[in-house]
């Protein structure tokens, strides 16, 4: 059996500011707005990587503290051509960076946080 990965799912807190922050920082494309159960959601693409969105079902308990270390989810990783243009351009567009470009034995990576307080990283090889 093989597998290939399809998608991330996001839950957020303001499914609009989501949905503007990887259209207009990384150039995503709203693909199509859709229910995810009973909760508000949309389906973005990034170059071919899927990205769901959806904002807290009436029944969820939402009670991570995104400041916090958690098992499970840590960051979205995404490998980029030129890592120094891009932390530029992202920096003027208003991204707050955690970590700026730097090498990590062999290649750059940088971290910046996204709405909801999401660990974003950008790798170039």
């Amino acid at each position: 059996m093989s597998f290939q990965f399809h998608h991330v799912h996001l839950v957020c807190s303001d499914l609009e500011e989501m949905i503007r922050f990887f259209t207009e920082k990384f150039g995503a494309a709203l693909k199509q707005r859709k229910k995810f159960g009973t909760a508000d959601g949309a389906v973005l693409d990034l170059d071919g990587t899927q990205i769901n969105l959806r904002i807290a079902r009436e029944n969820d308990h939402i009670l991570k503290d995104p400041s916090a270390s958690t098992y499970g989810y840590n960051h979205i990783g995404f490998m980029v051509e030129d890592l120094n243009a891009l932390y530029q351009e992202l920096s003027q567009k208003g991204c707050i960076f955690s970590t700026p470009p730097k090498d990590a034995g062999g290649h750059l990576i940088a971290f910046l946080e996204g709405p909801d307080k999401i660990s974003i990283e950008l790798m170039q090889a």
